[in-house]
C-alpha cells in the first residue's frame, strides 16, 4: 500500500478496530452474574428511569441541533460569506455528524452504565478485585467507544473531502477548516447534555439528601427516601452520558484544532502535519486498552493504587508512540527533508525537529499526569485540604463554607502555573525546530500528549458512577454486610477518580484554550489582538461576564430544581407514615418525573446564552472583538472551573472523611455541617463546574466555524 494511504487510512481502520474491540469488554460485562432478584429490581428501576430521561432530553437537543444547523446554512448563503451555500453546507453536515456522534457517545455510556452497575453489585460478593475490574471494564467499553467515534468522525470527513470530493494532495491543506463544524456539533450537544444530566443529577442528590440525611437521619440510598432512584439515575444522566458527550467534543475540537495548525505547518511537514494528531491518538487508544488490562488488585492493595498504576502504564505507552510517531511523521530537518524510511538513529540530530516536537508531547503528558496529582491533594481524603474543611466543620456550618470556598480558590494556582509551564515549555521546545510556527505546533504536540491518555482517564471517570449505583443497589437490596463493604471501598475510590477526571478535563481545556485561539487566529487572518481597542476590550469584558452568568444560572437551576425534589419528599414523608416504619413503599417515579421535567426545563436558558453570546459579539464587533471575547473568556473559564470542581470535591470527601469516624463521625455536628457543605458543592463540581469545560470549547468551536461571519 502506497505509504500516504497507510497514514490516512490509519486512524479510521483503528477507529473500527476500537469499537470492535469494546465488544471483547462488553461480552465479558454482559457474561457476569446479574445478582439477586432484589438487586435486579433495583437496577430496573435505575435503567428505565434513566433512559426515560435520556429520551426526551436528546429529543429536545435534536430540535435544537437542526435548528442551528439551518441557521448556519442560511447565514453562510445569504451572506456569501466564504463559500456562501457551499460552504454552508459542508459546515452544517459537519455539525450533524458532530453533534450525532456526541449524542450516541453519551447514549452509549448510559446504556453500559445501567448494566455495569448491576454486575458490579452482583460481583462485589467474589470480593474486591472482582468488583473493581467489572466496574473499570464496564466503563472501558464506553471509553473506548467514545474515542473510536471521535476517530472516526474525524479521518471519515477527512477521507470523505480527500477522495469523495476529489481534493488534491496538494490543495490537502483546506480539508481542516471544513472539518470545523464537526467539533461544534460535538460541544453544542455536550453542553445540553452535561446541563440537562448535571441539574437532574444535583437536584435528586441535594433533594434527597437534605431531608434524607439532615432532616429525616436516614443513611445514603437507604430505600425509604422517595429521591434516592432518581439520585441513582443522576448518576448514569450526568455522570456517565453528560461525561462521555464532554469528553467525546473535548478530544474532537482539540484534535480539529492541531489539524488546523498543522495545516499551516503544510509547506513544511506536508500532509503529516495535519495527519500526525489522528495516528498518534489510535496509539492512544491501543495504549488505554493495555492499562485497562493492567489493573488487578493485589492483597491489601486499595483500588485507587491499583487504577493509578493502570494510568502509569498507560502514560508509558503513550510516551513510547509519541517517539515513534514523531520520528515518522514530524521528521522534518533544517539542512535536510527525509523520507518516510529514515532510521530511528538520525532522531537524535540537533537539528531534527521530531526531537523537539517528541519533547513538546512528552509536555503534554506529564502536565495530564501533574493533574491527576494537583486534584488528589486538594479533593483527597489523606491531604491537608479536605482534612483542614473537615477540621472546620467542628465549629459549625459557616466555618466549613468559608474553608471550602477558599480551598477551591486555592487550588486554581496550581493549576495555572502547570498550564503556564505547558504552554510556555512545549512552544520553546518547537520553537527549536526552526520551523515557521513551530512554536505553535509545538502547542498542538502538547495538547495531543495530554489527551492520548483521555480512554483510561475515562474508563476511570465511568468507574465512579458505576461503583456509586453498584454500593445503592447493594444498600437497597438489602445485601450482605461484606458486599457493602466491598462497594463502599470502591465508591470512596470512585469518587476521588470523578474528582480526577474532572481536574484533567480542565487541565486539557486549559492547554487547549491558547491551540484553539490560535486556529481562531488563522481562521480569521488575524495576526494580533489590540486589546486597547475599545471593540476588543467590550468583547472581552463580555466574555468574562458570560462565564459568570452561565455559572449563576447552572447554579440557581440546581437550587429551584432541588427546592421541588425536597417538598415532594417532603410530602410523602408527612403524608404516608408507612414509608419510615418500613411498611410501605415511597413513591419514587414521582421524584423521577419532577427531576426529570425540572432539568429539562432548566437547562435550556444557559444553553441559549453560551451559544447566543459569541455570535452577537461577532455580528456587532466582529472578528477582533470575537478574539478578545474568546481570550479572557477562556482564561476566566478555567479558573472558575478548577475552583467549583475542586471546592466541590473537597467538600465532598471533607464529608466522607467525617462519616469515617473523624470529629465525631455520623450524625454529629461536624457531619451535619459537612453535609451542607457537600450539599452547596454538589452543583459546583457536577453542573456548572464540568458545563464550563464544555463552554470553553464551544466558545472555540464556535468562533472557528463562523469566523468567516465575522470578518
Amino acid at each position: 500500500m502506497d505509504s500516504l494511504l497507510f497514514l490516512e487510512v490509519f486512524a479510521p481502520v483503528f477507529g473500527v478496530l476500537g469499537l470492535l474491540y469494546s465488544l471483547v469488554f462488553w461480552t465479558q460485562v454482559q457474561a457476569a452474574p446479574d445478582g439477586t432478584p432484589a438487586m435486579r429490581k433495583v437496577a430496573h428501576a435505575i435503567s428505565v428511569g434513566a433512559r426515560a430521561f435520556v429520551d426526551r432530553q436528546y429529543r429536545t437537543i435534536t430540535w435544537l441541533s437542526v435548528i442551528l444547523a439551518v441557521g448556519m446554512l442560511f447565514m453562510y448563503g445569504l451572506t456569501g460569506a466564504s463559500g456562501g451555500w457551499t460552504y454552508g453546507w459542508q459546515v452544517a453536515l459537519a455539525f450533524l455528524l458532530g453533534a450525532f456522534f456526541s449524542g450516541l457517545s453519551g447514549i452509549v455510556s448510559m446504556i453500559v452504565a445501567t448494566k455495569a452497575n448491576l454486575k458490579t453489585a452482583a460481583s462485589a460478593e467474589h470480593g474486591l478485585n472482582a468488583a473493581l475490574q467489572m466496574a473499570l471494564r464496564g466503563g472501558a467499553v464506553s471509553a473506548i467507544v467514545i474515542t473510536a467515534l471521535s476517530l472516526l468522525g474525524i479521518s471519515g470527513l477527512y477521507l470523505f473531502y480527500r477522495y469523495g470530493m476529489g481534493i488534491s494532495l496538494e490543495d490537502a491543506h483546506r480539508i481542516p477548516a471544513l472539518i470545523i463544524g464537526y467539533g461544534f456539533g460535538a460541544s453544542f450537544v455536550a453542553l445540553f447534555a452535561q446541563l440537562g444530566g448535571g441539574i437532574y443529577t444535583k437536584a435528586a442528590d441535594v433533594g434527597a439528601d437534605l431531608v434524607g440525611k439532615i432532616e429525616a437521619g436516614i443513611p445514603e440510598d437507604d430505600p425509604r427516601n422517595p429521591a434516592v432512584i432518581a439520585d441513582l439515575v443522576g448518576d448514569n444522566v450526568g455522570d456517565c452520558a453528560g461525561r462521555g458527550a464532554d469528553l467525546f467534543e473535548s478530544i474532537s475540537a482539540e484534535n480539529i484544532g492541531a489539524m488546523i495548525l498543522g495545516a499551516v505547518l503544510y509547506p513544511t511537514l506536508g500532509i503529516k502535519g495535519i495527519l500526525f494528531p489522528l495516528v498518534f491518538r489510535a496509539f492512544g487508544l491501543i495504549s488505554s486498552i493495555v492499562g485497562v488490562y493492567s489493573v488487578k488488585a493485589k492483597h491489601g492493595e486499595t483500588p485507587m493504587k491499583t487504577m493509578t498504576r493502570g494510568f502509569w502504564v498507560t502514560a508509558i505507552l503513550t510516551a513510547i508512540a509519541l517517539f515513534v510517531c514523531a520520528n515518522y511523521l514530524l521528521n522534518w530537518n533544517q539542512y535536510t527533508l527525509r523520507g518516510d524510511t529514515a532510521g530511528l538513529l538520525n532522531f537524535v540530530q540537533t537539528g531534527n525537529a521530531s526531537l523537539w516536537f517528541f519533547f513538546a508531547g512528552l509536555t503534554g503528558i506529564l502536565t495530564s499526569i501533574a493533574f491527576v496529582y494537583i486534584t488528589d491533594y486538594y479533593t483527597g481524603k489523606n491531604h491537608y485540604p479536605v482534612q483542614a474543611i473537615a477540621n472546620a466543620s467542628k465549629t459549625g456550618h459557616a466555618t466549613n463554607i468559608i474553608a471550602g470556598t477558599a480551598i477551591g480558590m486555592e487550588s486554581t494556582a496550581l493549576t495555572v502555573i502547570s498550564v503556564c509551564a505547558a504552554l510556555f515549555a512545549s512552544y520553546t521546545l518547537g520553537s527549536q525546530t526552526n520551523i515557521p510556527a513551530g512554536g505553535l505546533y509545538g502547542t498542538a504536540v502538547a495538547t495531543m500528549g495530554m489527551l492520548a491518555v483521555v480512554g483510561y482517564v475515562l474508563a476511570m471517570d465511568m468507574f465512579g458512577p458505576i461503583t456509586d449505583n453498584a454500593g445503592g443497589i447493594v444498600e437497597m437490596s438489602k445485601s450482605s454486610d461484606k458486599m457493602r463493604e466491598v462497594t463502599d471501598e470502591l465508591d470512596a475510590a470512585g469518587n476521588t477518580t470523578k474528582a480526577l477526571t474532572k481536574g484533567y478535563a480542565v487541565g486539557s481545556a486549559a492547554l487547549a484554550a491558547f491551540l484553539l485561539f490560535s486556529a481562531y487566529m488563522e481562521e480569521a487572518h488575524l495576526s494580533v489582538v489590540n486589546l486597547a481597542d475599545m471593540r476588543v476590550f467590550i468583547g472581552a469584558f463580555l466574555g468574562a461576564m458570560t462565564i459568570f452568568f452561565f455559572t449563576s444560572l447552572a447554579i440557581r437551576a440546581v437550587g429551584r430544581a432541588a427546592s421541588v425534589i425536597v417538598e415532594e419528599v417532603r410530602k410523602q414523608f408527612r403524608e404516608n407514615k408507612g414509608i419510615m416504619n418500613g411498611t410501605s413503599e415511597p413513591d419514587y417515579a414521582a421524584a423521577v418525573d419532577i427531576a426529570t421535567a425540572s432539568a429539562l426545563r432548566e437547562m435550556i436558558l444557559p444553553g441559549v446564552v453560551a451559544v447566543a453570546s459569541p455570535i452577537v459579539v461577532g455580528l456587532i464587533f466582529r472578528a477582533e472583538a470575537v478574539a478578545g471575547l474568546l481570550m479572557v473568556g477562556t482564561i476566566v473559564g478555567v479558573l472558575m472551573a478548577a475552583y467549583l470542581n475542586n471546592a466541590g470535591g473537597a467538600w465532598d470527601n471533607a464529608k466522607k472523611f467525617i462519616e469515617s469516624g473523624a470529629h465525631g463521625g455520623k450524625r454529629s455536628p461536624a457531619h451535619q455541617a459537612a453535609v451542607t457543605g457537600d450539599t452547596v458543592g454538589d452543583p459546583f463540581k457536577d453542573t456548572a463546574g464540568p458545563s464550563l469545560h464544555v463552554l470553553i470549547k464551544l466558545f472555540s468551536t464556535l468562533t472557528l466555524a463562523l469566523a468567516s461571519l465575522f470578518i
